[in-house]
């Protein structure tokens, strides 16, 4: 088995699997273990309470967020803005961490309502419920791998500290605007937001330690990741 398939394996793959173990075991803590246990058994009424709070201009802000979760534009989002980084950056690191942040928090979002059987809240659903369990919820953990990820990519490159403390400030309200938004529209309970905010941060987590990192290697030949044949062929030449 080659260097690359089991760096990919450790530090990809497995996290992955412990992500998802984490991501089962607390679906099981919220639907079975500990359903008939506060702060679990308050659910309901925040629920409630922010059905019941609705109003026309709230429902129009809420759409814009819920919009902005939608899997067809984060699909689009994601492309667009890896293909800006692309032709900008000229290398594939970072495009290549954004999509796979993304793409890693789907995975687990989807095998994690394959197992856990969540009825979504007994309010009156402001969005048509898709075939999936409640938990978790796929708009704030789609939210916070694309946004957060962007927001990461940004401040890495940023020259000061204020346009760090900016652009995280620009970008991270937008998943917790999702999160607000998923309860106010019906469509979750507040357990499932707060689990898909791990799911998503821990995604970009796991793939900007081993993407971005350039002081990490993927083989015996010691190549930073990122670095392509082109890259070291001029010094390869030079030394010749």
């Amino acid at each position: 088995m080659s260097d690359v398939v089991v760096q990919v394996a450790r530090r990809i793959l497995l996290p992955m699997a412990l992500l998802f173990s984490v991501m089962v075991a607390l679906g099981l803590l919220v639907t079975r273990v500990l359903a008939k246990s506060w702060p679990f058994t308050v659910e309901d009424t925040v629920n409630r309470e922010l059905a019941a709070d609705r109003t026309p201009g709230w429902n129009d802000v809420s759409l814009v967020f819920s919009t902005l979760a939608s899997t067809q534009l984060i699909v689009v989002v994601t492309v667009l803005v890896a293909l800006v980084l692309r032709l900008v950056l000229h290398r594939w690191r970072e495009p290549l961490f954004l999509c796979a942040a993304v793409s890693a928090q789907a995975l687990i979002f989807l095998f994690t309502t394959m197992v856990i059987d969540r009825q979504r809240p007994a309010v009156e659903h402001m969005d048509s419920s898709p075939p999936t369990s409640s938990f978790p919820s796929g708009h704030t953990s789609a939210a916070t791998a694309l946004y957060v990820g962007i927001a990461v990519l940004l401040a890495l490159r940023a020259r000061s500290t204020p346009a760090r403390i900016a652009w995280w400030s620009l970008l991270v309200v937008v998943p917790v605007g999702v999160a607000l938004t998923r309860m106010y529209r019906g469509m979750h309970h507040p357990s499932d937001v707060v689990a898909s905010f791990l799911n998503g941060g821990t995604c970009v987590a796991i793939m900007a330690r081993a993407v971005l990192d350039r002081t990490r290697t993927w083989d015996r030949a010691k190549l930073p990741v990122g670095r392509s044949g082109d890259d070291v062929a001029p010094a390869a030449a030079s030394a010749g």
